[in-house]
């Protein structure tokens, strides 16, 4: 694959020779819709057949067929190490890509896409182009048959989060109990990291009885016990046994996210989720098995699981599977100043409705700068930050996402720089400092966070817990 912008563009060699099965077909059919004999929303945008057609394409007017979703689920949010797409945005495939010059897109388009849907002579406009900006980002400029899907982000979502391969009984929410009857909430937390689930519940004023936690990272763990001491460490979850399970509970809530490392397309080496890292899924499923309540009892009970968007769609059946649900997707995006999509297995209220940021919320870059500094954002959002430290960089120019302001008084000339250690928790929703533990160098508190889960998003998750357990002075 090539990273177009310094480097040469896609030539109409390369379209000739695209390889994929059907291409030529592929242009003859979107050549008839040109001609008023087919509609395009009949015809699949990704391989270019007219049976199967399931779904409307998410992001450009057009179809999508039965063959083509499970693909295009899984490569939608798959990005290079440049935070620009792996694949075309609109096929899911494509050897050579263009890529979008916005600063804040990471899109790519195959020659072949552009083809079908612009005509022939747009790759000659767009090599003459010095910055060539998408349709995604310029719709009122599209071309051809290309049109933006209007409602493209919600659309995107829904069929992110469907499965038309599965259809799981969706359990209703119990009733909650009166006020007088609510009790302090029992958690287990699994994978729980740097105890984002403890400090959601003191914001949501959720008062909590007991906080058993399952993490193996030693500096996690030390991060946890400073801020919340009174959570009960217990270690490995494999090592996590029923007798064990029994003596801390009865347990209300379950959650927890597995590491993705064998789960996450960006892993060329992924095993999956039978192998690696990637089994420790089932260790999850066997814990909240074992912590179901009985059928007799009659008490509410809540479970959560989270793990990336980007994986293969396989995986994500065996997850749904065991699990008997469907994910619901959220993004970070639309509550703080980081992309951050993530699929959530559960059975909290709710799971599906729109997310909104709360008062106080940072929403911009901008926003989480340390003040009187002279930093100025130069992106409003930045791609998902992870444990590497090049995840920080913007855009396929590897941009660092602040500028800071130069003094004219001392000479001193403007420069660029990356993310303070402050600037990132307040990015993931944490206090500043939440991650100074002992000497913790920048490296380690990333990779912390970098394995985190967003505190806007689990505060949205969890906020209807509040109508069924008790709540602190302050809730």
């Amino acid at each position: 694959r090539k990273a177009y912008g310094s480097t040469p563009r896609p030539t109409q060699q390369m379209i000739e020779s695209d390889t994929r099965p059907g291409s030529g077909q592929q242009l003859d059919r979107f050549a008839a819709v040109r001609c008023g004999e087919l509609s395009l929303r009949n015809v699949c945008l990704c391989c270019g057949q007219t049976h199967y057609i399931k779904e409307e394409h998410p992001l450009v007017v057009g179809g999508i067929c039965a063959v083509c979703i499970p693909k295009f689920i899984e490569c939608a949010y798959c990005f290079d190490e440049d935070g620009s797409q792996t694949f075309c945005t609109i096929c899911a495939d494509g050897k050579e890509v263009y890529l979008c010059d916005s600063p804040g897109c990471a899109r790519a388009y195959c020659p072949l896409c552009l083809e079908k849907l612009c005509g022939a002579e747009l790759h000659k406009e767009i090599n003459k182009a010095e910055n060539w900006l998408c349709f995604m980002c310029q719709p009122e400029q599209a071309s051809g048959l290309f049109e933006v899907q209007a409602d493209w982000h919600s659309r995107l979502v829904r069929l992110m989060a469907s499965d038309n391969c599965q259809d799981y009984q969706v359990d209703r929410p119990p009733t909650p109990p009166a006020i007088i009857e609510r009790r302090p909430l029992r958690v287990l937390a699994l994978f729980d990291g740097i105890g984002t689930g403890m400090l959601v519940l003191r914001e949501l004023g959720i008062e909590v009885e007991k906080y058993v936690s399952s993490e193996i990272n030693p500096e996690a763990v030390r991060v946890a016990r400073r801020h919340h001491p009174e959570i009960i460490h217990v270690g490995d979850v494999e090592a996590i046994t029923k007798k064990q399970l029994l003596e801390w509970g009865p347990f209300d809530l379950i959650f927890g996210g597995s590491p993705c490392n064998d789960l996450s397309m960006a892993n060329p080496q992924r095993r999956g989720v039978y192998e690696g890292t990637g089994r420790l899924f089932f260790d999850y499923h066997r814990l909240l098995e074992l912590a179901r309540p009985s059928r007799h009892e009659n008490r509410p009970f809540f479970w959560l699981f989270e793990n990336v968007v980007s994986m293969r769609n396989v995986d994500k059946m065996t997850i749904s599977r065991f699990l008997e649900c469907n994910p619901a997707v959220v993004d970070a995006k639309d509550v703080s100043p980081a992309h951050r999509p993530r699929f959530f297995w559960g059975n909290l209220p709710g799971m599906d409705r729109p997310i909104v940021p709360w008062p106080g919320d940072a929403l911009c870059l901008q926003d989480c700068l340390e003040p009187h500094c002279n930093r100025q954002a130069k992106f409003s959002k930045v791609r998902t930050i992870t444990t590497k430290s090049n995840s920080i960089r913007q855009t396929k120019s590897n941009l660092f996402p602040i500028q800071v302001e130069g003094d004219p008084l001392t000479d001193e000339a403007s420069s660029e720089d990356s993310i303070w250690c402050t600037e990132m928790e307040r990015i993931f929703g944490f206090p500043p400092h939440y991650t100074d533990i002992g000497n913790l160098s920048r490296v380690s508190r990333q990779r912390l966070l970098g394995r985190a889960w967003s505190v806007p998003v689990v505060r949205h998750l969890l906020a209807p817990l509040k109508d069924y357990f008790k709540l602190t002075n302050t809730g």
